[in-house]
């Protein structure tokens, strides 16, 4: 379990770069139509998705790896940071997920013309929004909180974030 959640600070930069890449891709193919503009979006975008997939999944492993250690430390974790956070990178797994679907589908009926390509991206462009929130939350958890970090796991945390001790347990952690 650790292994896997050790992968998503790496995992989620790949697949940040491909979502955006594709947005870029998209916004060239909408400027000077050529073919292989529309096929190095829709790879991108395929490749974009996978990487959210495996953020996800990634960052599921990684949660439970944190909430066990911060039981460990006794730390409070910001849950509700941690649920924002997971619920964005969902919306931007599934947002992404379906403007692959959509756009599969017409370019494989050659629709992807006109007003059709417009509204496919401004869809795109919505997905940044949902990849900015995603990063916003996670970067508010690791630079704020700690998660994630080797200074958590030696049990070193912000000062933010520590349960107060007891007047005994401090004297417990003075010897």
């Amino acid at each position: 379990m650790e292994t896997l959640a050790s992968f998503h600070p790496k995992v989620v930069h790949f697949a940040i770069a491909l979502l955006l890449t594709y947005v870029l891709l998209e916004f060239l193919y909408l400027l000077f139509k050529k073919e292989y503009l529309n096929k190095s979006a829709t790879l991108i975008l395929f490749l974009g998705v996978l990487g959210s997939l495996a953020s996800l999944l990634t960052g599921n492993q990684a949660y439970h790896y944190a909430e066990s250690l911060f039981d460990n430390y006794d730390i409070k974790i910001p849950l509700g940071l941690i649920d924002e956070h997971e619920e964005y990178a969902t919306w931007t797994l599934f947002w992404f997920s379906g403007i692959l679907v959509i756009r599969f589908i017409l370019n494989l009926k050659d629709k992807l013309k006109g007003w059709l390509q417009i509204a496919v991206f401004v869809l795109s462009l919505v997905g940044v929004y949902f990849v900015y929130e995603t990063g916003e939350h996670g970067g508010e958890l690791v630079y704020k909180y700690g998660v994630g970090t080797k200074v958590i796991e030696k049990g070193i945390v912000p000062d933010s974030i520590q349960t107060p001790l007891k007047d005994e347990e401090l004297e417990e952690h003075e010897h």
